[in-house]
Protein backbone atom coordinates (compact mmCIF):
# COMPACT_ATOMS: atom_id res chain seq x y z
CA UNK A 1 0.00 0.00 0.00
CA UNK A 2 1.48 3.33 -1.12
CA UNK A 3 1.44 6.32 1.23
CA UNK A 4 1.55 10.02 0.38
CA UNK A 5 1.45 13.27 2.29
CA UNK A 6 -1.17 14.69 -0.08
CA UNK A 7 -3.41 13.29 -2.82
CA UNK A 8 -4.82 15.77 -5.33
CA UNK A 9 -7.91 14.91 -7.39
CA UNK A 10 -8.57 16.84 -10.59
CA UNK A 11 -6.10 18.76 -12.78
CA UNK A 12 -7.86 22.11 -12.83
CA UNK A 13 -5.60 25.14 -12.50
CA UNK A 14 -6.13 25.56 -8.75
CA UNK A 15 -5.41 21.91 -8.03
CA UNK A 16 -2.28 21.96 -10.22
CA UNK A 17 -0.98 25.15 -8.58
CA UNK A 18 -1.42 23.71 -5.09
CA UNK A 19 0.13 20.42 -6.20
CA UNK A 20 3.12 22.32 -7.58
CA UNK A 21 3.54 24.48 -4.48
CA UNK A 22 3.30 21.46 -2.17
CA UNK A 23 5.77 19.46 -4.29
CA UNK A 24 8.26 22.34 -4.31
CA UNK A 25 7.80 22.49 -0.53
CA UNK A 26 8.97 18.87 -0.17
CA UNK A 27 5.63 17.08 0.19
CA UNK A 28 5.12 13.62 -1.35
CA UNK A 29 2.18 14.18 -3.70
CA UNK A 30 0.00 11.87 -5.83
CA UNK A 31 -2.09 13.70 -8.44
CA UNK A 32 -5.00 11.88 -10.11
CA UNK A 33 -7.67 12.82 -12.67
CA UNK A 34 -10.58 10.85 -14.10
CA UNK A 35 -10.06 12.64 -17.44
CA UNK A 36 -7.38 11.70 -19.99
CA UNK A 37 -6.37 15.38 -20.28
CA UNK A 38 -5.22 18.22 -18.00
CA UNK A 39 -7.31 21.22 -17.04
CA UNK A 40 -10.72 20.07 -15.80
CA UNK A 41 -13.05 23.09 -15.90
CA UNK A 42 -10.12 25.23 -17.06
CA UNK A 43 -9.08 23.01 -19.99
CA UNK A 44 -8.33 24.25 -23.50
CA UNK A 45 -10.04 22.20 -26.20
CA UNK A 46 -8.14 21.20 -29.34
CA UNK A 47 -8.73 20.27 -32.12
CA UNK A 48 -11.86 22.29 -32.91
CA UNK A 49 -13.75 19.09 -33.74
CA UNK A 50 -13.60 18.16 -30.04
CA UNK A 51 -15.31 21.42 -29.06
CA UNK A 52 -18.19 20.76 -31.46
CA UNK A 53 -18.42 17.20 -30.15
CA UNK A 54 -18.42 18.34 -26.50
CA UNK A 55 -21.36 20.69 -27.11
CA UNK A 56 -23.10 18.21 -29.43
CA UNK A 57 -23.04 20.60 -32.38
CA UNK A 58 -22.55 19.28 -35.92
CA UNK A 59 -19.43 20.51 -37.70
CA UNK A 60 -17.15 22.33 -37.90
CA UNK A 61 -17.41 23.56 -41.51
CA UNK A 62 -14.30 23.66 -43.69
CA UNK A 63 -14.30 27.46 -43.48
CA UNK A 64 -13.04 27.15 -39.88
CA UNK A 65 -9.66 25.95 -41.16
CA UNK A 66 -7.49 23.22 -39.68
CA UNK A 67 -8.89 21.92 -36.40
CA UNK A 68 -5.51 21.78 -34.67
CA UNK A 69 -5.00 25.52 -35.16
CA UNK A 70 -7.67 26.08 -32.50
CA UNK A 71 -7.17 26.11 -28.72
CA UNK A 72 -10.46 27.11 -27.11
CA UNK A 73 -10.71 27.71 -23.35
CA UNK A 74 -13.76 26.43 -21.52
CA UNK A 75 -13.22 29.05 -18.79
CA UNK A 76 -11.15 31.86 -20.33
CA UNK A 77 -9.47 34.33 -18.01
CA UNK A 78 -6.62 36.83 -18.32
CA UNK A 79 -3.69 37.30 -15.94
CA UNK A 80 -2.93 40.71 -14.46
CA UNK A 81 0.76 41.13 -15.29
CA UNK A 82 1.59 42.16 -11.71
CA UNK A 83 -1.12 40.01 -10.13
CA UNK A 84 -1.08 37.09 -7.75
CA UNK A 85 -1.12 34.33 -10.36
CA UNK A 86 1.94 35.75 -12.11
CA UNK A 87 3.68 35.86 -8.72
CA UNK A 88 2.78 32.21 -8.17
CA UNK A 89 4.21 31.38 -11.60
CA UNK A 90 7.42 33.18 -10.69
CA UNK A 91 7.61 31.61 -7.23
CA UNK A 92 7.35 28.09 -8.65
CA UNK A 93 9.39 28.93 -11.80
CA UNK A 94 6.65 27.51 -14.02
CA UNK A 95 7.40 30.44 -16.37
CA UNK A 96 10.16 28.29 -17.90
CA UNK A 97 7.44 26.11 -19.47
CA UNK A 98 5.17 28.90 -20.75
CA UNK A 99 5.11 31.79 -23.21
CA UNK A 100 2.85 34.81 -22.76
CA UNK A 101 1.67 37.70 -24.87
CA UNK A 102 0.03 40.98 -23.86
CA UNK A 103 -3.72 41.36 -24.35
CA UNK A 104 -4.18 44.37 -26.62
CA UNK A 105 -6.92 46.32 -24.90
CA UNK A 106 -9.11 46.79 -21.82
CA UNK A 107 -12.52 48.39 -22.36
CA UNK A 108 -15.67 49.30 -20.46
CA UNK A 109 -19.27 49.55 -21.67
CA UNK A 110 -21.24 52.67 -20.82
CA UNK A 111 -24.50 54.08 -22.22
CA UNK A 112 -24.49 51.67 -25.14
CA UNK A 113 -20.90 52.35 -26.21
CA UNK A 114 -17.51 50.70 -25.66
CA UNK A 115 -14.67 52.90 -24.32
CA UNK A 116 -11.03 52.22 -23.55
CA UNK A 117 -10.50 52.12 -19.79
CA UNK A 118 -8.54 55.24 -18.75
CA UNK A 119 -6.08 54.32 -16.03
CA UNK A 120 -3.49 57.11 -16.20
CA UNK A 121 -3.89 60.85 -15.86
CA UNK A 122 -3.03 61.34 -19.54
CA UNK A 123 -5.60 58.76 -20.67
CA UNK A 124 -8.26 60.26 -18.42
CA UNK A 125 -7.73 63.71 -19.93
CA UNK A 126 -8.01 62.31 -23.47
CA UNK A 127 -10.95 59.96 -22.83
CA UNK A 128 -14.43 60.53 -24.23
CA UNK A 129 -15.75 58.51 -21.32
CA UNK A 130 -15.44 61.47 -18.95
CA UNK A 131 -16.74 65.02 -19.08
CA UNK A 132 -14.47 68.00 -18.40
CA UNK A 133 -15.19 68.23 -14.67
CA UNK A 134 -15.19 64.45 -14.26
CA UNK A 135 -11.69 64.30 -15.75
CA UNK A 136 -10.40 66.73 -13.14
CA UNK A 137 -12.01 64.80 -10.26
CA UNK A 138 -10.79 61.44 -11.53
CA UNK A 139 -7.29 62.86 -11.94
CA UNK A 140 -7.28 63.97 -8.30
CA UNK A 141 -8.47 60.53 -7.15
CA UNK A 142 -5.84 58.78 -9.26
CA UNK A 143 -3.11 61.06 -7.90
CA UNK A 144 -4.21 60.24 -4.33
CA UNK A 145 -4.32 56.48 -5.01
CA UNK A 146 -0.94 56.28 -6.73
CA UNK A 147 0.77 58.33 -4.01
CA UNK A 148 -0.92 56.59 -1.09
CA UNK A 149 1.38 54.77 1.33
CA UNK A 150 -0.22 52.84 4.18
CA UNK A 151 2.73 53.54 6.51
CA UNK A 152 2.90 57.24 5.70
CA UNK A 153 0.08 59.19 7.43
CA UNK A 154 0.93 62.27 5.36
CA UNK A 155 -0.56 60.49 2.31
CA UNK A 156 -3.83 59.54 4.06
CA UNK A 157 -5.62 62.92 3.82
CA UNK A 158 -6.81 62.38 7.40
CA UNK A 159 -8.88 59.34 6.38
CA UNK A 160 -9.32 56.56 8.95
CA UNK A 161 -7.90 53.46 7.24
CA UNK A 162 -10.18 51.09 9.15
CA UNK A 163 -13.41 53.08 9.21
CA UNK A 164 -13.53 55.19 6.05
CA UNK A 165 -15.49 53.34 3.36
CA UNK A 166 -14.84 53.47 -0.36
CA UNK A 167 -18.16 55.29 -0.77
CA UNK A 168 -16.93 58.02 1.60
CA UNK A 169 -13.63 58.24 -0.29
CA UNK A 170 -15.45 58.72 -3.61
CA UNK A 171 -17.75 61.28 -2.00
CA UNK A 172 -14.69 63.22 -0.77
CA UNK A 173 -13.46 63.51 -4.37
CA UNK A 174 -16.99 64.40 -5.53
CA UNK A 175 -17.08 61.58 -8.06
CA UNK A 176 -20.19 61.13 -10.15
CA UNK A 177 -21.89 57.75 -10.66
CA UNK A 178 -20.20 57.13 -14.05
CA UNK A 179 -16.68 57.57 -12.61
CA UNK A 180 -17.54 55.44 -9.59
CA UNK A 181 -18.84 52.72 -11.88
CA UNK A 182 -15.82 52.29 -14.13
CA UNK A 183 -13.37 52.89 -11.26
CA UNK A 184 -14.93 50.14 -9.15
CA UNK A 185 -15.64 47.64 -11.91
CA UNK A 186 -13.08 48.25 -14.69
CA UNK A 187 -10.08 49.32 -12.57
CA UNK A 188 -10.64 47.74 -9.14
CA UNK A 189 -12.37 44.78 -10.86
CA UNK A 190 -15.13 44.30 -8.31
CA UNK A 191 -18.03 42.03 -9.34
CA UNK A 192 -20.72 44.09 -7.64
CA UNK A 193 -21.12 47.23 -5.50
CA UNK A 194 -20.70 45.63 -2.06
CA UNK A 195 -17.16 47.04 -1.98
CA UNK A 196 -18.49 50.58 -1.54
CA UNK A 197 -19.24 49.87 2.12
CA UNK A 198 -15.86 48.24 2.80
CA UNK A 199 -12.70 50.08 4.01
CA UNK A 200 -11.32 52.14 1.12
CA UNK A 201 -7.81 50.74 1.47
CA UNK A 202 -8.90 47.51 -0.27
CA UNK A 203 -10.10 49.48 -3.29
CA UNK A 204 -6.86 51.45 -3.37
CA UNK A 205 -4.86 48.21 -3.40
CA UNK A 206 -6.88 46.90 -6.36
CA UNK A 207 -6.59 50.11 -8.39
CA UNK A 208 -2.85 50.18 -7.76
CA UNK A 209 -2.56 46.56 -8.88
CA UNK A 210 -4.29 47.46 -12.14
CA UNK A 211 -2.06 50.52 -12.63
CA UNK A 212 1.13 48.59 -11.80
CA UNK A 213 0.13 45.82 -14.19
CA UNK A 214 -0.53 48.36 -16.93
CA UNK A 215 2.83 50.02 -16.29
CA UNK A 216 4.67 46.82 -17.26
CA UNK A 217 3.23 46.88 -20.79
CA UNK A 218 1.58 49.85 -22.44
CA UNK A 219 -1.35 48.15 -24.21
CA UNK A 220 -3.25 46.70 -21.27
CA UNK A 221 -2.60 45.19 -17.82
CA UNK A 222 -3.42 41.67 -18.98
CA UNK A 223 -1.39 38.69 -20.19
CA UNK A 224 -2.56 35.47 -21.81
CA UNK A 225 -0.56 32.28 -22.49
CA UNK A 226 0.11 31.15 -26.03
CA UNK A 227 -2.01 28.10 -26.93
CA UNK A 228 -4.59 28.81 -24.23
CA UNK A 229 -5.06 28.50 -20.49
CA UNK A 230 -4.71 24.73 -20.66
CA UNK A 231 -0.97 25.37 -20.81
CA UNK A 232 -1.02 26.60 -17.18
CA UNK A 233 -2.06 23.35 -15.43
CA UNK A 234 0.27 21.42 -17.73
CA UNK A 235 3.11 23.74 -16.74
CA UNK A 236 2.46 23.13 -13.05
CA UNK A 237 2.18 19.39 -13.74
CA UNK A 238 5.64 19.41 -15.33
CA UNK A 239 6.99 21.34 -12.35
CA UNK A 240 5.42 18.89 -9.87
CA UNK A 241 6.92 15.94 -11.74
CA UNK A 242 10.39 17.50 -11.43
CA UNK A 243 9.89 17.58 -7.64
CA UNK A 244 8.72 13.98 -7.46
CA UNK A 245 4.94 14.27 -7.79
CA UNK A 246 3.31 11.17 -9.30
CA UNK A 247 0.61 11.78 -11.95
CA UNK A 248 -2.18 9.39 -12.94
CA UNK A 249 -4.57 10.54 -15.68
CA UNK A 250 -7.64 8.68 -16.95
CA UNK A 251 -8.04 7.14 -13.50
CA UNK A 252 -11.46 6.64 -11.92
CA UNK A 253 -11.87 7.36 -8.22
CA UNK A 254 -14.13 4.80 -6.57
CA UNK A 255 -14.06 6.04 -3.02
CA UNK A 256 -12.49 8.55 -0.67
CA UNK A 257 -11.52 6.46 2.33
CA UNK A 258 -12.33 8.01 5.72
CA UNK A 259 -11.27 6.82 9.17
CA UNK A 260 -12.72 8.50 12.28
CA UNK A 261 -14.16 11.29 10.09
CA UNK A 262 -10.71 12.05 8.71
CA UNK A 263 -9.36 11.29 5.24
CA UNK A 264 -7.14 8.21 5.10
CA UNK A 265 -6.80 7.58 1.39
CA UNK A 266 -8.32 7.18 -2.06
CA UNK A 267 -9.54 3.94 -3.65
CA UNK A 268 -8.97 3.80 -7.40
CA UNK A 269 -9.43 0.78 -9.66
CA UNK A 270 -9.21 -1.57 -6.70
CA UNK A 271 -6.07 0.02 -5.21
CA UNK A 272 -5.97 2.10 -2.05
CA UNK A 273 -3.51 4.99 -1.91
CA UNK A 274 -3.17 6.35 1.61
CA UNK A 275 -2.71 10.04 2.45
CA UNK A 276 -2.80 12.54 5.29
CA UNK A 277 -4.54 15.30 3.32
CA UNK A 278 -6.73 15.49 0.21
CA UNK A 279 -7.16 18.38 -2.25
CA UNK A 280 -9.86 18.20 -4.91
CA UNK A 281 -12.31 20.10 -7.09
CA UNK A 282 -16.05 20.03 -6.21
CA UNK A 283 -16.90 17.28 -8.72
CA UNK A 284 -15.08 14.65 -6.62
CA UNK A 285 -16.99 15.34 -3.38
CA UNK A 286 -20.61 16.33 -4.19
CA UNK A 287 -21.54 15.66 -0.54
CA UNK A 288 -19.05 18.27 0.71
CA UNK A 289 -20.13 21.27 -1.41
CA UNK A 290 -23.12 23.58 -1.65
CA UNK A 291 -24.53 25.55 -4.56
CA UNK A 292 -24.17 29.33 -4.37
CA UNK A 293 -25.48 30.23 -7.82
CA UNK A 294 -24.93 29.59 -11.51
CA UNK A 295 -22.67 30.95 -14.26
CA UNK A 296 -23.49 31.16 -17.95
CA UNK A 297 -20.66 31.16 -20.49
CA UNK A 298 -21.11 31.52 -24.24
CA UNK A 299 -18.10 30.68 -26.43
CA UNK A 300 -18.36 32.50 -29.78
CA UNK A 301 -16.36 32.01 -32.96
CA UNK A 302 -15.94 35.18 -35.04
CA UNK A 303 -14.27 36.18 -38.30
CA UNK A 304 -13.75 39.80 -37.24
CA UNK A 305 -12.47 41.83 -34.27
CA UNK A 306 -15.00 43.38 -31.89
CA UNK A 307 -16.37 46.75 -32.99
CA UNK A 308 -15.07 49.92 -31.29
CA UNK A 309 -11.96 48.20 -29.89
CA UNK A 310 -9.58 49.73 -32.47
CA UNK A 311 -9.48 46.33 -34.26
CA UNK A 312 -7.76 44.74 -31.26
CA UNK A 313 -6.82 41.10 -31.81
CA UNK A 314 -7.40 40.43 -28.11
CA UNK A 315 -9.28 42.42 -25.47
CA UNK A 316 -11.56 42.48 -22.46
CA UNK A 317 -14.82 44.42 -22.14
CA UNK A 318 -16.60 44.82 -18.81
CA UNK A 319 -20.29 45.72 -18.78
CA UNK A 320 -20.92 47.08 -15.27
CA UNK A 321 -24.03 45.82 -13.52
CA UNK A 322 -25.83 49.15 -13.27
CA UNK A 323 -25.66 49.70 -17.04
CA UNK A 324 -28.19 46.89 -17.44
CA UNK A 325 -29.95 47.15 -14.06
CA UNK A 326 -28.31 43.96 -12.84
CA UNK A 327 -26.66 42.79 -9.63
CA UNK A 328 -23.48 41.47 -11.30
CA UNK A 329 -21.28 42.46 -14.23
CA UNK A 330 -21.18 40.88 -17.68
CA UNK A 331 -17.72 40.03 -19.02
CA UNK A 332 -16.58 39.80 -22.64
CA UNK A 333 -13.10 38.62 -23.62
CA UNK A 334 -11.53 37.76 -26.95
CA UNK A 335 -8.32 36.13 -28.23
CA UNK A 336 -7.17 35.18 -31.72
CA UNK A 337 -4.30 33.90 -33.85
CA UNK A 338 -1.93 36.26 -32.00
CA UNK A 339 -2.16 33.93 -28.99
CA UNK A 340 -2.30 30.76 -31.14
CA UNK A 341 -5.92 30.28 -30.08
CA UNK A 342 -7.36 30.35 -33.62
CA UNK A 343 -6.24 30.38 -37.29
CA UNK A 344 -5.39 33.67 -38.99
CA UNK A 345 -8.55 35.72 -39.52
CA UNK A 346 -10.58 33.93 -36.82
CA UNK A 347 -11.33 34.98 -33.24
CA UNK A 348 -12.60 33.25 -30.08
CA UNK A 349 -14.76 35.39 -27.80
CA UNK A 350 -16.53 34.56 -24.55
CA UNK A 351 -19.46 36.24 -22.82
CA UNK A 352 -20.06 35.29 -19.18
CA UNK A 353 -22.00 36.40 -16.14
CA UNK A 354 -23.56 35.19 -12.91
CA UNK A 355 -27.09 33.97 -13.59
CA UNK A 356 -29.81 36.10 -12.03
CA UNK A 357 -33.02 35.01 -13.80
CA UNK A 358 -34.72 31.92 -15.22
CA UNK A 359 -33.57 32.93 -18.73
CA UNK A 360 -29.75 33.00 -18.60
CA UNK A 361 -29.24 33.33 -22.37
CA UNK A 362 -31.29 36.52 -22.41
CA UNK A 363 -29.04 37.94 -19.67
CA UNK A 364 -25.92 37.75 -21.85
CA UNK A 365 -27.65 39.16 -24.94
CA UNK A 366 -26.09 42.65 -24.50
CA UNK A 367 -22.62 41.06 -24.56
CA UNK A 368 -23.44 38.90 -27.57
CA UNK A 369 -24.72 41.95 -29.47
CA UNK A 370 -21.25 43.49 -29.19
CA UNK A 371 -19.83 40.46 -31.06
CA UNK A 372 -22.24 40.20 -33.98
CA UNK A 373 -22.13 38.65 -36.51
CA UNK A 374 -21.29 35.35 -34.74
CA UNK A 375 -20.29 32.32 -36.83
CA UNK A 376 -20.96 29.75 -34.10
CA UNK A 377 -21.74 29.84 -30.40
CA UNK A 378 -21.55 27.23 -27.65
CA UNK A 379 -23.60 27.79 -24.48
CA UNK A 380 -22.82 26.29 -21.06
CA UNK A 381 -24.48 26.88 -17.71
CA UNK A 382 -22.72 25.54 -14.63
CA UNK A 383 -23.29 25.62 -10.89
CA UNK A 384 -21.16 27.79 -8.63
CA UNK A 385 -20.11 25.35 -5.92
CA UNK A 386 -18.24 26.12 -2.70
CA UNK A 387 -17.07 23.78 0.11
CA UNK A 388 -19.60 23.31 2.92
CA UNK A 389 -16.84 23.43 5.56
CA UNK A 390 -13.21 24.54 5.87
CA UNK A 391 -11.81 21.00 5.68
CA UNK A 392 -9.68 21.25 8.80
CA UNK A 393 -11.46 18.44 10.65
CA UNK A 394 -11.67 15.98 7.74
CA UNK A 395 -8.46 17.20 6.05
CA UNK A 396 -10.43 17.21 2.77
CA UNK A 397 -9.85 20.61 1.12
CA UNK A 398 -12.17 21.51 -1.75
CA UNK A 399 -11.70 24.34 -4.24
CA UNK A 400 -14.49 26.67 -5.33
CA UNK A 401 -15.95 26.65 -8.83
CA UNK A 402 -14.64 29.26 -11.29
CA UNK A 403 -16.57 32.52 -11.25
CA UNK A 404 -17.79 34.51 -14.25
CA UNK A 405 -14.99 37.10 -14.18
CA UNK A 406 -12.35 37.18 -16.93
CA UNK A 407 -9.44 37.65 -14.54
CA UNK A 408 -7.84 35.35 -11.95
CA UNK A 409 -7.79 37.44 -8.78
CA UNK A 410 -10.74 35.67 -7.13
CA UNK A 411 -9.24 32.29 -7.99
CA UNK A 412 -5.93 33.32 -6.45
CA UNK A 413 -7.68 34.31 -3.22
CA UNK A 414 -9.21 30.82 -3.12
CA UNK A 415 -5.78 29.22 -3.65
CA UNK A 416 -4.25 31.31 -0.85
CA UNK A 417 -7.17 30.50 1.47
CA UNK A 418 -6.82 26.77 0.74
CA UNK A 419 -3.05 26.95 1.32
CA UNK A 420 -3.68 28.65 4.66
CA UNK A 421 -6.11 25.92 5.75
CA UNK A 422 -3.92 23.08 4.47
CA UNK A 423 -0.62 24.26 5.99
CA UNK A 424 -1.70 26.54 8.81
CA UNK A 425 0.47 29.37 7.45
CA UNK A 426 0.21 32.18 4.92
CA UNK A 427 1.56 31.82 1.40
CA UNK A 428 4.44 34.30 1.32
CA UNK A 429 5.18 36.04 -1.96
CA UNK A 430 8.18 37.85 -0.47
CA UNK A 431 10.34 34.79 -1.06
CA UNK A 432 9.95 34.80 -4.84
CA UNK A 433 12.70 32.76 -6.43
CA UNK A 434 13.35 35.13 -9.27
CA UNK A 435 11.98 38.30 -10.81
CA UNK A 436 11.92 38.37 -14.56
CA UNK A 437 9.82 39.75 -17.38
CA UNK A 438 7.39 37.06 -18.53
CA UNK A 439 7.48 38.05 -22.18
CA UNK A 440 10.06 39.47 -24.52
CA UNK A 441 9.99 42.96 -25.96
CA UNK A 442 9.06 41.46 -29.33
CA UNK A 443 5.82 40.18 -27.83
CA UNK A 444 4.68 43.64 -26.83
CA UNK A 445 4.00 44.60 -30.42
Amino acid sequence: MQEYDIIVLGTGLKECILSGIMSVGGKKVLHMDRNPYYGGESASISPLEELYKKFQVSGPPRSMGHGRDWNVDLTPKFLLSNGQLVKMLLYTEVTRYLDFKVVEGSFVYQAGRVYKVPSTEAEALASDLLGMFDKRRFRKLLHFVLNFEERDPLTHHDFDLKRTSTRELFRHFDLGPDIIEFTGHALALYHNDDYLEQPFIHTIDRIRLYAESLARFSHSPYLYPLYGLGELPQGFARLSAVYGCTYMLNRDVQEIVMENDKVAGVKSEGQVFRCKQLICDPSYVPNRVKKMGRVIRVICILDHPIRNTHDANSCQIIIPQTQLHRKSDIYVCMVSYTHNAAPDGKYVAMVSTTVETSNPENEVKPGLELLEPILQKFVSISNLLVPSDDGRRSQVFVSKSYDAATHFETECEDIKDMYRRITGSEFNFSSLRREQCLISEDDED
